[in-house]
């Protein structure tokens, strides 16, 4: 305990307080970006400062949508439902605001990008560029930087936390709890958590995972397996050790296990 700085919890819910929360601001380069449109001539010349390239605050955002792009339609008797804002058709800004361009893309355009894009746009931008390496090596290259972080998926959401964690600056001493974060992964995904979770233990940061997935269970360094039953009957510690170790024990993960390491 002592070597623990600090524990996180990282869930498959939505990352971020709101549906204004998109991957570019969530791993903090959307501040870089409205810094290079603020910075631009014409925008000095028009006294258009940072704010004016934010959707979140009152200046250069659309302000029929509050720059959300949507507008939400009270149902009476079913779910309410957004429709595409028909004052700005959905792009966030003012008319004036998307007069303004770096390299023949407006603000909207860069929310627009997928990450893949992004980061060939923004090739000479160091920052935004490690930022956005790390999204791709979790396999989130296919986001784009607007999309609200309330339509991804769960496993969608996880990485883009790890990968927000991934980011900063560590020194080795957090504990990361996850509880079954392989549900409703594909194969592919699993593996792709599975190259995160490594980057983070190989910074010296310590993961617990609660998993029934064999492929994630195989990888662990030391597993404590609890049974020898579900619910009821279970609860209790019937093994632990390396994989190599608990397929040598006779407990339903042991048997199981041998089939996918053997």
């Amino acid at each position: 305990i002592e070597n623990i700085d600090k524990v996180i919890w990282v869930d498959q819910s939505p990352p971020g307080k709101s549906s204004r929360s998109v991957p570019a601001t969530y791993i903090g380069i959307w501040d870089y970006i409205r810094d290079i449109f603020a910075s631009l001539p014409e925008s000095q010349a028009r006294g258009y400062t940072k704010s004016y390239f934010s959707f979140n605050v009152p200046g250069g955002r659309c302000e029929k949508c509050k720059g959300e792009g949507l507008i939400e339609i009270e149902m009476l008797f079913m779910p309410d439902m957004k429709v595409l804002c028909d004052e700005c058709q959905g792009k966030r800004f003012r008319p004036d605001i998307l007069e303004i361009k770096y390299k023949g893309k407006n603000i909207f355009d860069i929310l627009e990008m997928t990450v893949d894009e992004a980061l060939e746009f923004f090739e000479n931008h160091s920052f935004i560029v490690r930022k956005l390496s790390i999204l791709k090596e979790v396999g989130l290259n296919y986001l784009k930087l607007g999309q609200s972080s309330t339509t991804l998926s769960g496993g969608e959401s996880q990485r883009l936390k790890l990968a927000a964690e991934l980011s900063k600056k560590s020194y080795g001493h957090t504990l990361y709890l996850l509880d079954e974060p392989t549900t409703g992964l594909h194969i592919h995904d699993v593996k792709k958590l599975l190259e995160v979770l490594n980057k983070l233990v190989d910074k010296g940061n310590t993961v617990i995972v609660i998993e029934h997935n064999l492929e994630l269970i195989k990888c662990a360094d030391f597993i404590i397996d609890l049974g020898p039953e579900g619910g009821m009957k279970g609860g209790k510690i019937v093994a632990q050790g390396t994989p190599e170790e608990i397929i040598r024990q006779n407990t339903w993960t042991g048997k199981f296990l041998k089939k996918v390491l053997v």
